[in-house]
């Protein structure tokens, strides 16, 4: 059974930026904002990320980097912090998913998962 010392929820809003994407030269952008939740009964911050992206064609690309959007955000127990960032893509649909590496007050390190999410270009899905 999880810890509830150590509960960081991740939500995702995603949107196609239509203004930045070139189709003709398979290349679309996506814009996403994310708020990490602090749960649990730590203050929690945020050390590092790790995403997967994964585009229509399967192509996997993985990217490691310390904070998000230059910062290590500390999270109260309770309150949220939220960011945005984007993604560009060489197809129309794609998905990420990851972990936050968290380090609570207490020392102890831990993962915030990062559930699977869809980009995809408006009317690319049926």
């Amino acid at each position: 059974m999880p810890d509830s010392r150590y509960k960081v929820d991740v939500s995702v809003v995603t949107r196609f930026l239509s203004e930045q994407s070139q189709p003709e030269q398979n290349r679309f952008a996506f814009a996403y904002t994310i708020t990490v939740h602090n749960n649990g009964e730590l203050p929690a911050r945020l050390l590092s990320r790790h995403w997967v992206i994964t585009d229509g064609d399967g192509n996997v690309e993985e990217v490691r980097g310390e904070g998000v959007v230059g910062q290590q955000p500390l999270i109260k127990n309770g309150h949220s912090h939220t960011y945005s960032s984007g993604t560009v893509m060489t197809t129309k649909v794609g998905n990420m998913q990851g972990t936050y590496q968290m380090l609570a007050e207490d020392g102890k390190r831990f993962d915030a998962v990062i559930e699977p999410f869809r980009l995809a270009v408006p009317g690319s899905l049926h």
